[in-house]
């Protein structure tokens, strides 16, 4: 089994100790759009023992442009993107042990989806699931890496919760609406994305091996069309920080309620329902086929429905694509899938 990772091995801030370290670990990567992509197949390359692949989302021929895990087959066929890089990752290296979750992450399952993980990566794009994922690592003491790209602009940071400030000292709130650039806006290139996955896959070889001293410990932020590299240096938590001091998780006290999220750049709001089910989706495509052209796998329904298109997944959560209005779309989830 070491043989495939001698070239590693050879490296000093590994060797065999660390490989074998690596072999044992588990790492969950939400988010398999460019980051999470970039990052799960370098990580299954160095033979982390188990990947956790988290995605709400299906591959699309816009993504190919940088999300290097999937091809045109990928696009065509529709997958979810959890399913095609876990399927990718098999021809990559068979011994290490997948799984994909096909989900949209929210407060009542991203516990259950970082439980029992050594490292966290994030691969998201919004953030909203970044301050869920702080509040869920820095309650059950795992630690995580922050990455985001749009443009040339890039920017990442380790967490280990209680001993270097997490998300919440840094940006105690999200930027405000229409603030920032986003894919949308400003759009974005590959090599940006290269190097900030690159980064947080670098530190997670760390933390999985031991190499605590030789985190970065700081704030890194790249402009690769500007020619700029900062890092501005991290020490403590904030005093009073409400998340990895206070232990206050907001993020994870949210009242029930159905989940709705326009999506960048697709001019499509998912939908997701009040309460996770499985929905069986062949009975529901024959009972849809008399209001618009539909298709179906093991994975999703797909139903075009005059100017919409509604992607349903197996556990209820719809894509309606053709508006970004969430009350629209709230409808017509509600007049084709139902409450």
């Amino acid at each position: 089994m070491l043989e495939r990772y001698s070239r590693q091995i050879l490296f000093d801030g590994i060797g065999e100790a660390g490989q074998r370290r690596l072999i044992d670990a588990r790492v969950v990567i939400i988010g398999c759009g460019a980051l999470g992509t970039a990052q799960a197949e370098a990580l299954a390359r160095a033979g982390v023992g188990r990947l956790r692949i988290v995605d709400r989302d299906f591959v699309e021929s816009s993504n190919l442009q940088r999300q290097i895990m999937f091809t045109e087959r990928d696009a065509q066929e529709r997958l979810p993107k959890a399913i095609a890089c876990v399927n990718h990752l098999a021809e990559i290296n068979s011994e290490i042990k997948t799984e994909a979750f096909v989900a949209d992450v929210n407060y009542s399952n991203v516990e259950r989806i970082i439980e029992g993980s050594d490292v966290v990566l994030d691969g998201t794009d919004n953030f909203a699931t970044r301050y869920l994922i702080n509040d869920a690592c820095v309650k059950h003491g795992i630690n995580w890496v922050y990455g985001a790209a749009v443009g040339s602009y890039g920017v990442t940071m380790t967490v280990r919760p209680h001993v270097s400030p997490c998300l919440r000292c840094i940006f105690e709130e999200a930027p405000p609406a229409a603030s920032a650039p986003t894919c949308d806006t400003a759009g974005v290139i590959m090599p940006i994305i290269s190097i900030v996955a690159a980064v947080q896959v670098s530190e997670t070889l760390k933390l999985l091996t031991g190499q605590i001293d030789k985190l970065h410990g700081s704030l890194m932020q790249f402009d690769v069309w500007m020619n700029e590299w900062r890092r501005i240096k991290l020490d403590a938590p904030t005093p009073e920080c409400r998340c990895c001091v206070l232990g206050q998780y907001e993020m994870l006290e949210a009242e029930a309620g159905d989940f709705a999220t326009a999506l960048c750049g697709r001019d499509a709001v998912q939908v997701s329902p009040r309460r996770p089910t499985e929905v069986n989706l062949p009975a529901l495509a024959e009972r849809l086929r008399a209001a618009g052209e539909v298709q179906v796998n093991p994975y999703l329904l797909r139903l075009r429905a005059g100017e919409y298109e509604l992607t349903v997944f197996g556990d209820a959560r719809a894509i309606i694509r053709g508006t970004d209005d969430v009350v629209t779309a709230r409808s017509l989830y509600a007049k084709y899938v139902g409450n």
